[in-house]
């Protein structure tokens, strides 16, 4: 295969970067929040897309379906202080069986992912990126430990595109993000 034969393979890649989580509940806002940031801050390459995913729970299949690679954005609850990075890749999210569902909120990543597994449409590479909650519960606005840690999320995306062959560029005049939840434009 030529270089210019893998340059294009590359840009076929279709990757979706999705925020999930409830603007609603504090801390939760991780992901919608960082969806918003990255829009405004980055041009992405063909095939990238960056959508704030909302709470879709088994509803998230059709925002997956087919990509060859996801990114997901979202508050995690893990051992540590609010405010942690955590990362996890596919073999971890997979590794332990789907726990039980609370609401039809859940995200339900597991369950998606292994949905779509048995269809052969899960995407082969899936990295999820969080930060440790400090408050979710109903409230506007993430806390201080979780709004510390929104550089460390933005660098694991980037890196992680860049690792797939799609960096993101930087916009040659950023805009807002659009935080409508918070009554910012």
């Amino acid at each position: 295969m030529t270089d210019a034969q893998q340059g294009g393979a590359e840009s076929a890649k279709r990757v979706a970067v999705l925020g999930l989580g409830n603007v609603l509940q504090g801390d939760d806002a991780l992901g919608p929040y960082m969806a918003e940031l990255l829009s405004a801050k980055y041009e992405f390459p063909e095939g990238v897309s960056v959508l704030d995913a909302g709470t879709p729970g088994l509803d998230l299949i059709p925002y997956i379906a087919g990509v060859d690679a996801l990114v997901v954005i979202d508050a995690v609850r893990a051992a540590g202080s609010p405010g942690e990075l955590r990362a996890y890749r596919r073999a971890e999210l997979l590794e332990k069986p789907p726990p039980q569902r609370l609401s039809p909120h859940d995200p339900g990543l597991r369950e998606c992912l292994l949905a779509l597994e048995l269809i052969g449409q899960s995407p082969a590479e899936v990295l999820l990126v969080g930060l440790i909650t400090g408050r979710v519960e109903t409230a506007i606005g993430l806390s201080a430990p979780v709004y510390a840690g929104l550089p460390a999320v933005e660098s694991a995306v980037l890196a992680e595109l860049a690792r797939l062959g799609l960096p993101a560029r930087p916009k040659a005049s950023p805009g807002e993000p659009n935080l409508w939840w918070e009554g910012q434009p």
